[in-house]
């Protein structure tokens, strides 16, 4: 039967191949069969996944690394449903999904068709902007509408149900849609705020810039690392749930607590900054803020009152680029004092010059502080391994090449992955908390950087939410290595119990000694399992040498997650 070539899935399918999307994560389901079929004629790689929250996942993932707008596509009702949770990591993280929904036909609506369902009001309160498809004409303007909010001011989600007769039906006239319509609106920010901020930071003794997720995507970390060397001030990307004491982060807060100038460049002031009270935040610190929501300036207002002292609507991006225009602007170049020698300080005649380098160098200092008795840490346990015995031999593999990709999850395993291990790119739960994402992260993160490794670490409660993902990585040829430390409990919630309740007081947290090794070579990948530190290095070879999506099974003694503090 000859391919159709005039419906609304084929204008929806061009619009998005003209747009630059070549993939996108999906699951089948009746109501996006017609989009399936344009795919076919457009080139779109269609990435076939097991579950309909994991296509979410990992379009999550695809944004973060690529910079770019990641598309989920699932049937409608309860396939939509299974997306929709999904899509709250994603607006934690501050990444440009757009989720795309098959749905119940517009003339059946009322009358009980198949599927029906209220989806637009359901992702509501978890996106940026949802809505129904209304017009056949328009269902490119449609998907130019959804990637322009996804990417404009504060990054997130958005959500878009497609009536199954506006993709079957003919298109009339097709409404043209400038290259433009589907960019990014920049929230610029008053040249003159951002200059008396840069002024009063420049003043401060201690002075910080603390980003939000928008800084911390690929591309972000870029102009985070170039808006550092432009200012001479430190700037720290916050992205987890642990906030302050992210082991990432190493005693980053004993530096957040003696900052005396904060600017929060796209960071809500919430929960991970204890609200920005006292001693999270000094109680005399000068905050500045630059948030494309001037209701999270309103809210820092009425949190510091006359301590916030500066403060402008402007994107995190746009931000950032200001700060580092007006850096050469007063300067007449890029400043670069902070990174002067003693002779040039004082030719210069500021004596804070060098104050600010030494402080520049303790933040460093304190992010990359690492306790020493790591290096040599064993299990009190027989054939249980130390997390950071496990992670050591990983590192190898995550400094083998320039765009390596570090996957990490939640739970305690996943703090102690983020404490010990570092890597160019990095993709983790994220501020929303949530456990289950990695193997859905890590497939996409295969895609987004096809020629580098990348390394998932994950728990086993977290294997059981979308552990069939292996099979999606074994049938589109994904190489990946992922580590699961096994300590047959919910670690988090246990160790909690302990810490409330007592430990003969524990309920609800056991889990079966499971070989996910097994389970992963079951469908299709390579699995190893470890009991002893000294088989990890090996593991990790035998892993990659195998050329195919691998599960390393690591039996796991089962710690609290490190809170880590000098002296």
């Amino acid at each position: 039967m000859p391919t159709i070539t005039s419906r609304g899935a084929d204008l929806l399918v061009r619009s998005l191949a003209d747009a630059g999307v070549d993939t996108i994560f999906t699951l089948s389901g009746n109501h996006i069969m017609p989009i399936f079929d344009a795919c076919k004629d457009a080139g779109i790689r269609l990435i076939h996944t097991r579950h309909e929250a994991a296509a979410v996942h990992m379009a999550d993932a695809w944004a973060r690394l690529t910079g770019n707008v990641g598309v989920a596509l699932v049937t409608g009702g309860p396939g939509h449903a299974n997306a929709v949770g999904a899509l709250y990591t994603a607006a934690q993280a501050e990444s440009p999904v757009v989720l795309l929904s098959g749905h119940a036909p517009l003339n059946q609506l009322g009358k009980g068709a198949f599927q029906e369902m209220a989806q637009a009001d359901l992702a509501a309160p978890l996106t940026k902007a949802s809505w129904t498809a209304r017009t056949t004409d328009g269902l490119g303007e449609d998907m130019a509408r959804a990637f322009a909010t996804a990417l404009s001011g504060r990054p997130g989600p958005v959500h878009v149900s497609l009536p199954t007769d506006l993709l079957d039906a003919a298109v009339a006239s097709p409404r043209m849609v400038p290259r433009e319509a589907w960019l990014a609106s920049p929230v610029v920010p008053s040249a003159t705020v951002l200059a008396d901020m840069l002024s009063r930071m420049r003043s401060a003794s201690r002075p910080l810039i603390v980003t939000g997720p928008a800084l911390l995507t690929r591309p972000g970390r870029v102009l985070s690392a170039a808006l550092a060397a432009a200012t001479g001030v430190p700037v720290v990307g916050m992205e987890s749930p642990r906030g302050t004491n992210d082991p990432c982060l190493g005693a980053f807060a004993d530096m957040l607590a003696q900052a005396d100038c904060v600017l929060l460049l796209g960071k809500r002031l919430d929960f991970t900054l204890k609200f920005g009270q006292a001693p999270a935040l000094a109680a005399n610190a000068a905050i500045l803020q630059i948030d494309a929501d001037d209701n999270e300036i309103a809210r820092s207002r009425a949190a510091f009152g006359e301590r916030l002292v500066a403060a402008c609507v402007a994107d995190a991006v746009s931000g950032a680029q200001g700060l580092m225009a007006a850096a050469g602007g007063l300067s007449g170049q890029t400043d670069t004092r902070p990174f002067a020698t003693a002779a040039e300080h004082a030719v210069l005649g500021d004596p804070s010059v060098q104050n600010r380098a030494d402080w520049q160098h303790a933040v460093h200092a304190a992010i990359a502080y690492r306790p020493a008795a790591w290096a040599t840490a064993t299990a009190a346990a027989p054939d249980r391994v130390h997390p950071a015995a496990a992670f050591r031999p990983l590192q190898a593999l995550l400094d083998s090449h320039p765009d390596a990709v570090l996957v990490v999850d939640g739970g305690e395993i996943g703090q102690w992955a983020q404490a010990c291990l570092s890597a160019p790119q990095r993709v983790i739960n994220g501020i929303a908390g949530s456990i289950g994402s990695a193997l859905p992260f890590a497939v996409a993160a295969r895609l987004a950087v096809p020629d580098a490794p990348v390394v998932a670490v994950l728990g086993d409660g977290t294997f059981g939410f979308h552990g069939a993902e292996f099979d999606t990585a074994v049938r589109h040829g994904l190489p990946m290595v992922v580590v699961v430390g096994n300590d047959a409990r919910w670690n988090a919630e246990y160790q909690i119990q302990v810490r409330d309740y007592g430990p003969d007081r524990t309920v609800g947290c056991e889990l079966l000694p499971t070989r996910y090794d097994q389970v992963a070579a079951a469908f299709g990948g390579f699995g190893v399992n470890v009991t002893h530190p000294a088989a990890m290095e090996s593991a990790v070879q035998a892993a990659v040498a195998s050329g195919r999506p691998a599960c390393i099974n690591v039996m796991m003694e089962g710690l609290a997650a490190p809170t880590i503090r000098r002296g």
